[in-house]
Formats: structure tokens, C-alpha cells, sequence
């Protein structure tokens, strides 16, 4: 029977299959049931075969047509075209998993697995997601720094400059990745640098004058806020670690006895474990907290849920009831007010403020020299910040100068 549009839209299921044929080998083949599949008969190396284009009405007489027509060429060049097909589905294959989303993907499971925190690996998918959107399907061979410079343009556009640098960076780092498995051979997001505007650096608000902050330490003392929340503003500037670490704080990272809290390795920015010498008054406040175990691991969970901790804005968000604007004092401003309150004493070594502050020395000839971390001096020091601090809450006067620094042994 003659392959017709016609002929298609009667064809009904009967007793036996049958063909509506058309010219050059293309028929369609219709079941008792009515199910109607496009196939073509052709021979190759002297073998009768059969090639599949697919089923009727979801591909039409047009699109089946087309596909013989293609196979016809390839016959034509002395190929099989069942096995251009095969061939083909393999290439598309291969070239979905080297997309630029599944290569960001893999990337993200392993720098999770090297130790990537938390809220680091949030920020990367957020980041990666913003790119993916656009570019995820493609293969990471086929990108070009123009891309990826138009999704960065769309995100300066936005004034967000400091977060399309750090997706430059996120997706060099991808591209990188890429390299070392074979699938790339080149990181097209470095012909990027010096393409993106430039932020200018914001440095996170302190308060750095003993006068105010003996103010701020007396407003943490009368805070009418929750409970929990009080005992992480009274010892944020006894400790002052970063916030993050702070809120991650676990019970079971302090030693009491020793009067040392350790930061594990995997909580800490630099990724190195980082020890913080608790003084007496630090020690006090950390036992007016209530501790129960079987409610939750980390000093200041969260009112929400007792297996998260506390969030990142609870800090912040206490100092601005307190009347401190974010232009005047942010949680991560304990840490410049400690470092500089502590090198205008003038009796500290500079690298004892240094460790404590958890700042790694870039030169790692000069780090290696330096293993000993200055504990002594840090132990002294933190208990005499603590003093410090009371004395400023009480309003005594205080005298600071440039005096002879202690001694430190370094092992």
C-alpha cells in the first residue's frame, strides 16, 4: 500500500501487520493494535538490515522522510548508518557528561571531600548555579571567554562586583579541573583577569578605641535580648575568632581542664586547626551557658532547630538593638578591635597577635620556623586582654604604650 498522508490518517489495525511503502526503502508499519513505527530497509556489506526513525504521529511523514534521506547519504559514502546512529547517541553521551555542569559537578564533590566547609560549599553552588543557567549544558571545551564574560557582565551589571570576581575565579578553578581530567585544554576564565571592574576593598566596621569599647562592653552587659544570644556577644571579645566559628562552636572542641578551645581543622578559614587560649573570665562565661547534651552539640544552637547553629546574623542583628550601626560595629569587628587595642600595648610580639588571630604568614620558609605558635606569650596574653577588657567595661583608666616587648620562645 502506497505511503500517503492519506493513507496514514486510515490506517487501522488489522488482523495481520501490514506496510504503507514509500519510494527509496522508507515504509511505515502498522500492528493489529494501531501502533504505526517508521522504518527503512537497506543492505550494507551485503546485509539486509533495518533502521528504526521512530513512531507515528510524534515523528510525522516530513521527519521521516528527512532521516532516509540522511541515511541514504551515508550509505551513499559506503557507511553503515545504524551504526552512525550508535556512534552519534555515544558522542552526545560523552559530550553531556563533559558539560560544563557535570565537570563543575564532580569539582564541587571533591573539594567537599578535601574539607570545604559548610557554608563554603554553599556559596560555591550558589555561584556555579548562576553560570549553569546559561552555560551548564554546554560542553567545556566549547566555551569561550566571551561566554563567560557576558555572565559576569550581567552580574557587574547588578553592581556586584566582588561576587562576579569571585565566580571568575569559581569557574577557573572548574575549567582547572577540567584540564587535569582530560576534558579541557585550556582555562578560558583567566584571559578574564584585569577584564572585570575592580571593587574597591570594604573593610568590615570595628569599633578600635579603648574609650568606646568600654561603651560597647558595658551595652553587651545590660542586653535584654535571648539568653543565648547575650553569652555570644559577652565572649566574642574574649576569644575573637571569626563569627562562623564562633557559631559552629561545639562542646566537645573544649577542653576545660586545659582551658583551650580548639577549632578543628575543617571549621577554620585557613583550614588549619586554630587553638584559643581560654582566660578565667572567658571560662565564666562559658559555664554560665546551659549545656545539655541531648538537646544539642554546639554551644549556641539555633532557636529553630537544635541541630543547626545559631545564624549568621544573630550577632549583627543584637548589636544593631544595642544602637550600634553596621557602619559602627559588626561581629567580625572583635577581631580588628582586639588586634589593634593588642598592638597598642606594645608588649606583645606582633606574631604571638598574629597566631592568635589565626592569620597564616605567607612565607612558608619563615611559617616553618614558627611552630611553636608563640603558646606561652598567647596563654599570658589572652588572660591579660581579658583583664583588659573588665577594665575598660568598668570604666577604669586604662594606659597603654609602646613598651618592651615580652620575650616568646618559638620551638
Amino acid at each position: 500500500m502506497a505511503l500517503t498522508a492519506a493513507a496514514i490518517k486510515n490506517a487501522k489495525g488489522k488482523a495481520k501487520p501490514y506496510k504503507l511503502t514509500d519510494s527509496d526503502g522508507l515504509f511505515l508499519y502498522v500492528t493489529p493494535n494501531g501502533g504505526r513505527y517508521w522504518r527503512m530497509n537497506y543492505r550494507h556489506m551485503g546485509r539486509q538490515k533495518t533502521l528504526a526513525f521512530g513512531v507515528y504521529p510524534d515523528t510525522g511523514l516530513a521527519d521521516a522522510r528527512e532521516q532516509r534521506d540522511a541515511a541514504r547519504k551515508v550509505l551513499a559514502k559506503g557507511d553503515d548508518p545504524a551504526e552512525k546512529i550508535k556512534l552519534d547517541r555515544i558522542a552526545a553521551t560523552v559530550a553531556a557528561s563533559n558539560s560544563f555542569k557535570a565537570v563543575a559537578d564532580e569539582w564541587l564533590v571533591k573539594v567537599e571531600h578535601e574539607g570545604r566547609s559548610a557554608v563554603t560549599m554553599k556559596k560555591l553552588r550558589w555561584l556555579l548555579a548562576f553560570i549553569n543557567a546559561s552555560l551548564g549544558k554546554r560542553p567545556v571545551t566549547a566555551i569561550t571567554a566571551q561566554e563567560v564574560l557576558t555572565m559576569l557582565r550581567k552580574m557587574e551589571s547588578k553592581g556586584r562586583y566582588e561576587t562576579a570576581k569571585r565566580l571568575r575565579s569559581t569557574c577557573s578553578q572548574v575549567f582547572r579541573y577540567a584540564i587535569a581530567t582530560a576534558r579541557a585544554e585550556r582555562d578560558v576564565a583567566a584571559d578574564l583577569r584585569g577584564a572585570l571592574i575592580a571593587p574597591q576593598p570594604v573593610h568590615r566596621a570595628a569599633i578600635t578605641s579603648a574609650e568606646n569599647a568600654g561603651g560597647l562592653l558595658r551595652a553587651i552587659e545590660t542586653f535584654q535580648g535571648f539568653a543565648n544570644t547575650k553569652a555570644a556577644l559577652r565572649i566574642s571579645p574574649h576569644v575573637f575568632v571569626r563569627p562562623g566559628e564562633l557559631r559552629h562552636a561545639e562542646w566537645s572542641d573544649f577542653d576545660f581542664d586545659k582551658a583551650v578551645w580548639t577549632v578543628p581543622a575543617h571549621k577554620t578559614k585557613m583550614r588549619r586547626p586554630h587553638s584559643i587560649p581560654l582566660s578565667r573570665q572567658a571560662l565564666e562565661i562559658l559555664e554560665s551557658i546551659e549545656h545539655d547534651a541531648d538537646y544539642s552539640r554546639f554551644l549556641f544552637p539555633s532557636l529553630r532547630s537544635a541541630d543547626r547553629p545559631m545564624s549568621e546574623n544573630t550577632i549583627n542583628a543584637a548589636l544593631r538593638r544595642m544602637g550600634f550601626t553596621q557602619d559602627e560595629m559588626t561581629g567580625h569587628g572583635f577581631r580588628a578591635m582586639a588586634a589593634t587595642l593588642l598592638n597598642e600595648m606594645g608588649i606583645w610580639h606582633p606574631d604571638a597577635i598574629e597566631r592568635q588571630l589565626a592569620h597564616c604568614d605567607n612565607n612558608a620558609v619563615r611559617r616553618a620556623y614558627t611552630r611553636g605558635e608563640y603558646w606561652d606569650e598567647r596563654v599570658q596574653m589572652m588572660q591579660h586582654w581579658s583583664d583588659y577588657l573588665d577594665a575598660l567595661r568598668d570604666g577604669q583608666k586604662v594606659i597603654t604604650g609602646r613598651f618592651r616587648q615580652a620575650n616568646s620562645k618559638v620551638a
